[in-house]
């Protein structure tokens, strides 16, 4: 008899595959015996900038004089602090926003808050995999639809949906391949799918890499969900904002939504490090432009050395690059040897491609050298 069937795992969980995150930079210096140092990662779509000097002096103060009990309690469960700056910067209610550890977190919170094994998820072809992971933990069917130029095909998604879906998600720009569907064209998928489903259908709109838009191409999702009640909009701080080491995101949802979200929450969530620094990084505007600013340079960089090597991209709304190379895990473990980390995203489908995040100006002249090499020997 299996270990699984010996514990009773569920037969979802024990057909799951352990999500598989971005090489750290200690392991690669263990396998090779590599100076960390000279190690260079473009993988996990962190910021090179690091975080907000506003960031560090929230943290400091949080351990400052009296403060210093802080470590000893619990954190704000509610965050009412970090409700309100959010309600502030993005116009709605406090009550409409969910905190979580990650807007991984809170993917998960809304899967488990409305999927289940009778029920159905429909989400794209090179989505992020946790849309498919998330709907396997809960015993729910997967709805896979082929992807349009690698990226969501929303009209294939919106005729997809069944009588037992609940939950429709879709990542703006999408990890991994940085593809981008306008406003306007999001707004007609939600209003289409509310107004043959009503509340039955929620619709997620994932926006992890929403602030490496152009200036042009952003729209104010959260006055969606005013608009339209099935809507859930998610945002992050790991990315642009460069927090992804100590876990915050939110959910912007209507109240009703927001409430069956918390009774799955777990308590103390967010910790108190995370909801300072948080409130710390949305005042700095001018570290997110020079964010979006380093970015846009980085991607024309990296483009016009694919374009050089003649490689074949997708041109990305995120802060990284999907490349097809020739044998991609081969290229990918020889750049490994050069101290250079990047995304083999295999497991998404695209054993062709790797997923190369934008660093900072050195960091990626080192990449497009190795690279060089690497497909050049």
């Amino acid at each position: 008899m299996s270990i699984a069937k010996q514990y009773a795992v569920s037969p979802a969980v024990q057909a799951m595959s352990a999500y598989q995150a971005g090489k750290p930079i200690e392991d690669l210096a263990r396998e090779f015996n590599l100076d960390p140092n000279e190690i260079i990662k473009l993988a996990s779509n962190e910021n090179p900038l690091g975080y907000s000097d506003k960031v560090q002096k929230a943290l400091h103060g949080l351990l400052d004089g009296s403060e210093r009990q802080a470590l000893g309690r619990y954190p704000d469960a509610n965050g009412f602090a970090l409700k309100q700056a959010l309600s502030e910067h993005y116009g709605v209610a406090s009550d409409w926003i969910t905190l979580g550890n990650g807007s991984n977190d809170l993917l998960e919170l809304v899967s488990l808050a409305l999927l289940n094994e009778h029920t159905s998820c429909v989400y794209s072809q090179y989505a992020f995999v946790v849309y498919r992971l998330s709907t396997q933990a809960r015993g729910a069917r997967h709805i896979q639809v082929p992807a349009k130029n690698f990226g969501h095909n929303l009209e294939a998604m919106f005729e997809a949906i069944e009588e037992d879906t609940r939950l429709v998600f879709i990542a703006n720009p999408n990890n991994p391949t940085g593809t981008f569907h306008s406003g306007q064209v999001i707004e007609d998928f939600v209003a289409r799918v509310f107004e043959k489903y009503g509340l039955k259908v929620t619709v997620v709109l994932d926006e992890a890499y929403n602030e490496y838009l152009d200036p042009e191409l952003r729209f104010n999702s959260a006055a969606l969900v005013n608009k339209y009640p099935n809507l859930v909009v998610l945002r992050t701080f790991s990315k642009a904002y460069g927090l992804a080491a100590i876990r915050v995101g939110f959910a912007i949802a209507r109240p009703a939504l927001t409430d069956f979200f918390n009774r799955v929450r777990q308590p103390f969530n967010v910790n108190s490090f995370a909801q300072v620094a948080a409130q710390a990084a949305l005042q700095d505007t001018e570290f997110l432009q020079r964010t979006y600013e380093l970015n846009k340079q980085g991607k024309e960089m990296l483009s016009q050395a694919f374009t050089e090597l003649g490689l074949s991209f997708v041109p990305s709304y995120g802060n990284f690059i999907l490349v097809k190379v020739p044998d991609a895990l081969v290229v990918n473990q020889e750049l490994l040897r050069k101290g250079v980390i990047v995304r083999p995203v295999v497991g998404d489908g695209l054993p062709e491609h790797l997923r190369v995040s934008i660093g900072l100006p050195h960091e990626n002249q080192r990449f497009i050298e190795a690279l060089t090499e690497v497909l050049t020997q």
